[in-house]
């Protein structure tokens, strides 16, 4: 019987099995139109999805299957692995502890070159003419046209200084302008706090000593000043470098735990991170209108030094952890860019490097969108939204 149903099918015409393929393609459609159909049916329904839900949570932080599936022996195993992880975690805070005495070392031999750029900020030091000389590298040179371009342009701007009746000291606003010229730190800027940091002479990074618990301290350094009577402003960051006995395998070097800041010694009438407003009260009963004074926190930088409070539990509001956690960002890009490129922050040398980063992260982005886009295109079963609206927040656009 076998036979003559393989001999049928040999004799059967090709346009004949054409035909077979193609009613058997548009079942297959069918069917899975209305697999398609029926999933949206049940997502749609609010019993299914809290049930899907309630499910899903249950499977956080759990074993995989394929875990629960392996024999008795080899979980054995599995767990001597689990044990020398643990100890490569602990030898790997040694590490950071090591780098971290680096960091120590070399912060010293960094700090009589970072006094010299302070005493020349603040015009307590006029470099030499083979200090101030520079030789640009070879991607910089430019072209004789344009040198000429740029010769002219700076006699212009000397002949305008020779005007003005006072040559100016050091490197003015030289902190405020890198402040400005970076995203992170300018966001936190405030029109009322640009006067102040006018006064910043400089910032230093102040790591913790040999056998103390690892941490580093900004100190942001003001000359005399309107505002307010400290000379030294300080912030210190808390890290741990070491596993966490209750979850080891999330250790991936030492991370800030906590900060605080120092009280700014105002000067009356001048502390920018409060404000006086007046509101209108009217007496429900004699209908009398009164207007009260409140004070209420004011946007500013000087906020910087008045962090949220870690409780003991460690446990905090949505909004305290947003801010730790920008405040954290803000305090290592300090310390590890800020501080040892001011300079290059301060021309835009190193903004210009930062975006070329972030310009080539882009097009790798772009490059996987492009991807994913053929690949889809080339899923016969991909079938593009009809409906498909842009999100609420590029309407406003």
């Amino acid at each position: 019987m076998a036979d003559l149903d393989n001999k049928d099918q040999a004799e059967m015409d090709p346009a004949d099995m054409e035909d077979v393929e193609e009613v058997e393609e548009e079942e297959t459609g069918e069917d899975n139109s209305k697999a398609r159909q029926l999933t949206m049916q049940m997502m749609q329904n609010p019993q299914i999805l809290a049930a899907l839900q309630e499910r899903l949570d249950g499977l956080v932080g759990s074993p995989s299957g394929y875990m629960e599936s392996l024999p008795k022996v080899v979980k054995r195993r599995v767990n001597a692995l689990k044990n020398l992880q643990v100890k490569c975690a602990h030898i790997e805070a040694k590490f950071y502890e090591e780098v971290h005495e680096l960091e120590r070392k070399y912060a010293a031999l960094y700090q009589p070159l970072f006094d010299k750029r302070s005493d020349i900020v603040r015009a307590a030091y006029e470099p030499t003419d083979e200090e101030c000389e520079w030789k640009p590298d070879e991607e910089e040179e430019l072209t004789v046209s344009k040198q000429e371009e740029m010769k002219e342009k700076a006699k212009v701007e000397e002949e305008k200084k020779d005007e003005e009746k006072e040559d100016p000291k050091g490197i003015p606003e030289f902190w405020l302008t890198v402040f400005k010229n970076v995203d992170l730190l300018s966001e936190m800027l405030q029109e009322h706090d640009e006067p102040i940091l006018k006064h910043l002479q400089d910032i230093k990074v102040k790591f913790s000593d040999a056998g103390q618990p690892m941490s580093f301290t900004l100190e942001f350094h003001f000359e005399p000043n309107d505002f307010f009577t400290n000379t030294v402003l300080t912030k210190t960051y808390k890290m741990r470098s070491e596993p966490d006995e209750s979850d080891p395998f999330s250790f991936d070097g030492p991370e800030i735990m906590g900060c605080t800041g120092c009280t700014i010694d105002w000067v009356k009438g001048k502390n920018v991170t409060l404000k006086t407003i007046k509101k209108k009260q009217k007496h429900k009963g004699r209908g009398t209108v009164r207007t009260v004074t409140k004070t209420v926190p004011n946007d500013s930088f000087f906020n910087f030094f008045s962090p949220p409070e870690v409780p003991e539990s460690g446990e905090l509001d949505e909004d305290s952890e947003a801010v730790l956690a920008a405040d954290f960002e803000i305090g290592h890009f300090i310390r590890e860019r800020i501080v040892p490129r001011a300079v290059l922050y301060f021309t835009g040398e190193a903004i210009e490097d930062d975006d070329d980063d972030y310009d080539e992260e882009g097009e790798e982005a772009d490059d996987e969108e492009g991807e994913e886009e053929a690949d889809e295109e080339n899923d016969p079963d991909y079938e593009p939204k009809k409906d498909a609206n842009p999100p609420e927040e590029c309407k406003q656009q």
